[in-house]
């Protein structure tokens, strides 16, 4: 029988808006199902209050196969979990949030990437290597979605990113992952790895020595 992932996507999201990621309505988490359908949220709902009526099921055209609740919209930012489905087979969970650190580290970014610290915590992001030199791409913010959507889709057909993450320029951060367990786990590393390059810029100290 097929597992509703509704009940991991609200504990989930509970915690974030609890820790000031997900406040208001900011913020997008999704899980994809056997069929390729996928479960996110509605647009405009309260992170913090989530019920299983608060989510719609997409097909891949992004029409609504199923909802709780007729008025629900899929969230405004439901392309962007579309391409990294697309894109990365193996993810079945697209999280995204907006946290205070996460926006700031977007201005250390060089070029298009932001150059993460080479400490213990990337092992959280399934970098198992000694003095890695790892990065996290960066994007450009567009009003219009599906121009943020375009722009993952095209980088990453050419250049695969190094991590399941990626940041929008003052924007948040979005994690993939195999499992919603997984994509909550990065999450947390993520934010980790901001709320230290952040410290160390406050500090004086270069964080990538």
């Amino acid at each position: 029988m097929e597992r509703d992932p509704r009940p991991n996507l609200i504990t989930a999201a509970q915690q974030f808006y609890q820790l000031g990621w997900m406040v208001g309505t900011a913020g997008n988490i999704s899980a994809r199902m056997p069929d390729n359908t996928i479960w996110i949220t509605a647009s405009g709902k309260s992170k913090g209050k989530l019920t299983p009526a608060d989510f719609v099921r997409i097909n891949q055209e992004g029409e609504i196969i199923a909802t709780d609740n007729p008025q629900n919209r899929p969230s405004a930012e439901t392309s962007i979990h579309q391409v990294i489905y697309s894109l990365f087979p193996e993810a079945k969970a697209c999280y995204h949030v907006h946290s205070v650190e996460a926006n700031l580290v977007s201005r250390f970014r060089e070029g298009d990437n932001l150059p993460l610290p080479a400490i213990e915590m990337l092992k959280g992001l399934d970098v198992w290597e000694e003095n890695p030199k790892v990065s996290m791409p960066v994007f450009e913010n567009y009003l219009e979605v599906p121009k943020i959507a375009s722009a993952i889709r095209l980088r990453f057909q050419t250049t695969p990113p190094d991590i399941p993450a990626l940041l929008i320029l003052h924007h948040g951060v979005t994690v993939w992952a195999q499992s919603p367990e997984k994509a909550e786990h990065y999450v947390e590393v993520a934010e980790y790895l901001f709320r230290y390059i952040v410290a160390s810029h406050q500090a004086g100290l270069n964080y990538q020595i």
